[in-house]
């Protein structure tokens, strides 16, 4: 069999037609879904860009091996999904970004790797003395479609297909949209109006983390109008159409191939998105709203279920147990994934799973946080886009305290050891907009939830290796 992987970055689950959302259009996705397996409730293991994709890839929670932070990638001693795939014979190609292999670990994992494309972005579409000017919105691409970065990206995966390749392959696209900053090429751009946008979470509710007003007044966002807010929302959502035109592109010259019959689909996202969510942009490292941490996972497999809604909760590192069974191959270290092999069949998950996420910093890893004065391009550049958000790092660690978090069908906690844990009645409050963390009513809830996280931590704290080190002296 073989795979490809089509990664958009910080797609959040509910932006996508078929997980609910009536103004976004992304037919590819929709079709892709009845044709396949939809995972209703696919949570990632981190909100931030590289220790997601080092679980999905390993198995692994993010503290088995220190993987919380943007700086640190999976080394050549680390496990990783796309090495058992090339050692077992498969041809690895890999056109995108890298927020997952340390520059060593190319040379056993993938068969070439390549960034396509000069661009991905317009201009700021405010100066720097604006207070819109870090909220992300942007004036749209105007370049050659051709030169941006996501459709060179696919057009390089389309052009593989086409140069009847050796079988087994893996097309590996880690893409760049919907990142923001917020612009797309035209029709996407303005593809969404935004006075149609639902009503987005409100901004400055009680008992939210204290990150949430520093963020706000930082970046100036609590200058910003719900009309801002409304086209940050209709924006984020044309780029996720954007997303939608490339992987239709991709599915019709999988079709018109002799490989689709052989070949798995796998379409996620490493993580979501505030966009104007709170009165927020993009993300942070210790967040676990649901919007940041339960992203789209739809699967067609030959053979498998279609139509086929898994509604239990799942983890995005599940991918790595589920490709290295469909692929035949026996992991060679301990991990935590969970093959969904049984419901690419058509069966149901399980109700009472729980899913883990973790991320933020300490205040003795100074060497983790953004910001850094040491060699961090965002921390020695005023006008950066990305400066406010080191600074806040910098000034108020504890902002980004480390987190961890278990999320069940029902209910949700996120514990803080800083200060600022979160306890969410899903059932009575899915928008997470009433934290109940520390009240009276729910301290049963609370109590339960945390002895499964001290659980969970106890029996993931680390991995053994599989092989011996011999004790007698030669």
């Amino acid at each position: 069999m073989n795979f490809i992987i089509f990664m958009p970055d910080e797609l959040r689950g509910e932006s996508v037609g078929c997980y609910g959302h009536l103004q976004v259009e992304t037919p590819n996705m929709d079709a892709l879904a009845r044709q396949g397996v939809r995972f209703d409730q696919c949570h990632v293991q981190n909100t931030v860009c590289t220790p997601s994709r080092c679980s999905m890839m390993t198995g692994w929670y993010p503290h088995v091996s220190g993987h919380r932070t943007l700086w640190h990638l999976l080394r050549p001693h680390e496990p990783n999904l796309l090495r058992y795939l090339k050692q077992a014979g498969y041809d690895v190609r890999w056109f995108g970004k890298n927020d997952l292999l340390a520059a060593a670990s190319f040379a056993d994992s993938v068969t070439e790797a390549r960034t396509c494309g000069r661009r991905a972005f317009g201009l700021p579409a405010f100066p720097p003395d604006d207070p819109r000017f870090h909220s992300f919105l942007w004036q749209p691409y105007t370049g050659p479609l051709e030169e941006h970065t996501d459709y060179a990206n696919v057009m390089a995966a389309i052009e593989y297909l086409k140069s009847k390749p050796k079988q087994p392959f893996v097309l590996y696209l880690p893409l760049l949209f919907p990142h923001p900053p917020y612009g797309a090429p035209e029709p996407w751009h303005s593809q969404v109006n935004p006075l149609l946008i639902p009503d987005l979470r409100p901004a400055d509710l009680p008992r939210k983390p204290a990150y949430h007003r520093l963020i706000r007044e930082t970046r100036h966002l609590d200058q910003l109008s719900d009309a801002d807010f409304r086209r940050i929302n209709a924006i984020y959502l044309g780029m996720t159409g954007f997303m939608d035109h490339l992987l239709g592109m991709l599915l019709d010259a999988l079709s018109d191939s002799p490989y689709e019959d052989e070949t798995a689909v796998i379409f996620t996202s490493d993580h979501g998105d505030w966009a104007g969510d709170y009165g927020l942009v993009e993300k942070w490292p210790n967040a676990m709203e649901d919007i940041l941490t339960r992203v789209p996972l739809i699967v067609r497999v030959p053979g498998g279920a279609t139509g086929h809604v898994v509604r239990e909760p799942v983890e995005l590192m599940d991918i790595f147990a589920t490709v290295m069974e469909l692929a035949g191959i026996e992991a060679q270290h301990t991990h935590f994934s969970t093959s969904l092999f049984p419901q690419l069949r058509g069966a149901a998950g399980d109700p009472l799973r729980g899913v883990y996420a973790e991320g933020g910093y300490a205040r003795h890893e100074p060497h983790c946080f953004e910001g850094k004065p040491y060699g961090d391009q965002f921390g020695r550049n005023p006008t950066h886009i990305y400066y406010p958000k080191g600074l806040v790092q910098q000034e108020h660690p504890d902002s980004v305290g480390r987190a961890i978090m278990l999320r069940t069908a029902t209910a949700k906690l996120v514990y803080r050891p800083s200060g600022d844990s979160e306890l969410y009645d899903l059932q009575a409050d899915p928008e997470e907009l009433n934290n109940v963390y520390g009240l009276p009513a729910f301290k049963t809830l609370q109590n339960n939830l945390e002895h499964r996280l001290l659980h969970w931590l106890a029996q993931t704290s680390d991995v053994v290796p599989l092989d011996e080190d011999p004790r007698g002296l030669s």
